[in-house]
């Protein structure tokens, strides 16, 4: 972090390059010059004059707030995965509360829609009102929902073993574990989104925009990791491991939970009071001009340039702002500076909306993403399919835990190379903001080689698919200490997705906008992980009619051992990445695509 710290030389402010450093105001400078013919307004002019020339006190507090900002983003990132986890005790849901794969993955499936569908409301609620109010929701959602998940699962392990326990009593507290889940769905988005859009508004615009995006996503990553291990070293089942009352590594679940209420509840509060963008009203106005040189402005907007003290007046000839002056209902400027940056962002979420590469490109990620969500709720099931009870195997059997680590390890670590590899060698757009018109590149691109973001997306997708192709084919089939290839490979794809895809939204749509644009594309994986979750439970439960069960009693009906129990629904998921490589693509090369109109990505 030593290196995010050290400023940079900021250049000439027409020389068009961005390299402006993390912890470092942004230079708007860098926006594109405008044409001789368009003369800058007066408020134009005056707001880029102090905004290049910040005075060193407001520079050092602002580098300050930067500082203090990132510190929380990745200390709410790396607390925000704790349902990455899921795999270290989905299975033993199975085994002590006797769930079937079904249950289990509509726990699963509720995290997931809790955690994607309400992205687009809260990316909406943190443009407009901050990322505060996130962290806050976040704090009380995952207090709730670990805390309640804990008294369900209490509750439930003492009805089985209680024969006059009814069936309703049951699903009683499973509908109550479902209700948890989708709290602590709510709380990830929450947690995650505040964390990320701060990095984005506060460092997305300058030189190390790719890595300032992924480091808050590698966090996130790599909480799977650190937590995965705290549940399997710390709270373990008493005597696991030494009377055989409990597999070793098994955690204890009720504990775990509650520890995890606790942390998260702290870093939410953390985050309430650390969470900030820096400088947001510098952001909105350099969007403001960058759209006014575009031609967006004009009579049918809120603001026009025919207002002499600030470059921008009402439609009608009446002058609303001076009407609430004399009212003395609010500060007109602070109103005038409210109703600006709602301007911005709505005319920018029409953009997005409307533009049919966004479609193309959101669906892509759809199919792409959801396969690897499906992948890492349904790890440790899978892994217990390779072990049939029916062969003696030498040596320990690889654990869930193990390979949740792994996952965390390779998509931390590729999350980061993506972000620090796109910023050095993908191209850079000379505008800062929104590319509305074909751009021109920034004069350092014309100069050295460049890679697009799109190539090493698509790249890592392939890896991905392989992974997945892989675990289809019985590569790892009673060979458990070949399964860290497929751990491997699809932590390495999914977390290089995940990093790529914002990154992608913020070169071409621009930053001021990002949670809710991030929130409108971010939505799709719920589909996808509920969709690619619910096709491996029907094989996996095809799997145990089909005389691919345990052969155990009546306790190992509900499992299930062997190849047939996962391998048509991964090959679906590896075709299902190589669909989502084809939209991609297309949306990047394809009729009226980014590179037919120009857009630099």
């Amino acid at each position: 972090m030593s290196s995010l710290q050290t400023p940079l030389p900021t250049p000439p402010a027409t020389s068009g390059d961005e390299t402006t450093p993390l912890l470092s105001p942004p230079s708007p400078g860098a926006s594109a010059t405008p044409s001789s013919s368009q003369t800058p307004t007066a408020a134009t002019t005056s707001c880029s004059s102090s905004v290049r020339s910040p005075s060193p006190a407001r520079r050092a507090r602002a580098q300050r707030l930067r500082a203090i900002s990132l510190s929380s983003a990745l200390l709410s990132s790396l607390c925000a995965g704790s349902i990455t986890i899921f795999s270290l005790y989905g299975h033993i849901l199975q085994t002590r509360l006797h769930y079937s794969q079904y249950q289990v993955n509509g726990l699963a499936s509720a995290a997931s829609i809790a955690m994607y569908v309400p992205v687009p409301l809260l990316g909406f609620l943190c443009d407009r009102a901050g990322p505060a109010p996130l962290s806050l929701l976040a704090a009380a959602a995952f207090g709730t929902g670990y805390a309640g998940a804990a008294g369900a699962f209490y509750r439930a392990e003492t009805l089985t073993g209680r024969d006059e326990a009814t069936g309703a009593e049951r699903e009683g507290w499973y509908a109550a574990m479902v209700l948890a889940f989708v709290a602590i769905g709510v709380g990830t988005c929450s947690m995650y989104m505040s964390a990320l859009a701060t990095c984005a508004k506060n460092f997305g615009t300058g030189k190390h925009r790719g890595l300032a995006v992924a480091g808050p996503i590698a966090a996130f990553g790599l909480s799977g990791m650190w937590l995965s291990q705290v549940g399997s070293r710390l709270f373990v089942v008493a005597g696991a491991g030494k009377d055989g009352a409990a597999e070793e590594g098994e955690v204890d679940v009720i504990k775990f939970f509650v520890f995890l209420a606790g942390l998260l509840v702290l870093v939410g509060v953390i985050g309430t009071f650390g969470l900030k963008i820096v400088d947001e009203k510098d952001l909105i106005e350099e969007a403001v001009e960058e759209l006014e040189r575009s031609g967006i402005l004009d009579g049918s907007t809120i603001f026009t340039p025919g207002r002499a003290e600030n470059g921008y007046g009402a439609v009608e000839r009446s002058d609303p702002f001076d009407e609430m002056e004399d009212r003395g209902t609010k500060d007109p400027k602070e109103e005038e500076a409210r109703l600006k940056k709602q301007w911005v962002l709505n005319a920018e979420t029409r953009r997005f909306l409307t533009d049919h590469t966004m479609w193309c490109f959101a669906i892509g990620f759809f199919f792409m993403i959801g396969p690897g969500e499906a992948f890492i709720n349904n790890m440790g099931t899978v892994i217990k399919t390779l072990y049939p009870p029916t062969l003696h195997y030498t040596g320990k059997p690889t654990s869930a835990a193990a390979h949740v680590s792994i996952v965390g390890i390779s998509s931390t670590a590729i999350r980061l190379l993506t972000g620090t590899l796109t910023d050095l060698f993908a191209p850079s757009p000379k505008a800062r903001h929104i590319q509305i018109t074909a751009p021109l590149l920034s004069r350092s691109n014309l100069q050295r080689f460049t890679i697009s973001r799109v190539s090493f997306l698509l790249f890592f997708a392939v890896l991905l698919s392989l992974g997945l192709a892989g675990l289809a084919s019985g590569l790892v089939q009673n060979h458990g200490e070949r399964f860290w290839i497929v751990s491997g490979l699809v932590g390495a794809g999914y977390g290089a997705v995940f990093s790529l895809t914002p990154i992608i939204i913020t070169v071409i749509w621009g930053v001021e906008n990002f949670a809710t644009n991030w929130g409108i594309v971010a939505m799709f994986p719920a589909l996808g992980a509920t969709l690619w979750g619910l096709v491996y439970s029907a094989v996996y439960q095809a799997g145990t009619k089909s005389g691919g069960g345990g052969g155990g009693g009546a306790q190992d009906d509900n499992l299930c051992y062997g190849e047939e129990c996962y391998a048509p629904a991964f090959w679906a998921m590896a075709a299902s990445v190589w669909i989502a490589c084809g939209l991609v693509l297309w949306a990047w090369k394809g009729k009226d695509g980014w590179a037919q109109r120009g857009v630099v990505v």
